[in-house]
């Protein structure tokens, strides 16, 4: 007995990976999926094409653009020879993303200090005269 292949909707798919399926249309449109479509034409997916579609998400979340997805895409999609290319968008994208978790650590520092200072002063646990800049100094942070 043939084991059935189970297909799945573009509605599941997109509740399975929490994203709208309005997002799935439009990597599709922009030609990062292709997906089949049964004879009245609707989408339906497969688990390879459910994979495909988180490793999908995990790069948009890195901050990659969608022309870069696109590129990547191609080159998938040529096969094992274009593995250095790849690699070397996906180290890009790596520093890209590594940068933006420092700034986005500094950012989070700051918001932090500023609680801590508003804090401190309703407590009066600091003088109401020392400023944001001053209180940041004591801590050897900057704006």
């Amino acid at each position: 007995m043939k084991e059935q292949t189970l297909k799945y909707s573009i509605g599941t798919t997109a509740k399975l990976l929490h994203i709208p399926d309005s997002t799935i249309r439009y990597y599709e449109k922009e030609g990062i999926l292709q997906i089949p479509r049964n004879l009245n034409g609707q989408r339906y997916f497969l688990k390879e094409d459910i994979e495909w579609l988180k490793f999908i998400q995990h790069l948009k979340g890195t901050g990659m653009s969608i022309d870069d997805l696109k590129q990547y895409v191609i080159w998938r999609a040529e096969g094992d020879t274009t593995i250095k290319k790849r690699l070397e968008l996906l180290k890009v994208t790596q520093i890209k993303l590594e940068s933006s978790i420092v700034q986005t650590q500094k950012h989070l520092e700051i918001l932090t200090d500023k609680i801590n200072w508003y804090e401190e002063k309703l407590h009066g646990s600091i003088n109401d005269n020392e400023s944001f800049r001053e209180y940041l100094k004591r801590f050897g942070h900057e704006e």
